[in-house]
């Protein structure tokens, strides 16, 4: 059994002390337009996680496309990148 590709991205930073709204802000102006521009791509949402860490979720038809690298000054580690293959969702 050949097993579905991934439609799902989270990809997560964790910034120097203090520059965390400066890399939201590259993520928002940067990445998120990047992905958006990508065929199949159909959604990213930004989630912030307390004083230092950007998330991105997108969701896409097709290949999970690669967020561009942010400047490494932003950055206190290297960025994380996990696809996934949306499984269900559930709403109240």
């Amino acid at each position: 059994m050949t097993p579905e590709p991934h439609d799902t991205l989270m990809w997560e930073a964790r910034t120097q002390p203090g520059r965390r709204d400066e890399l939201l802000a590259w993520v928002e102006q940067t990445a998120v337009l990047a992905l958006l521009a990508e065929p199949g791509c159909l959604d990213a949402s930004t989630y912030l996680g307390g004083d230092d860490r950007v998330v991105v979720i997108a969701h896409t038809t097709g290949t999970v496309p690669r967020l561009p690298d942010p400047p490494d000054e932003l950055l206190l580690r290297a960025v994380h990148r996990w696809p996934f293959r949306k499984h269900a969702f559930y709403r109240k």
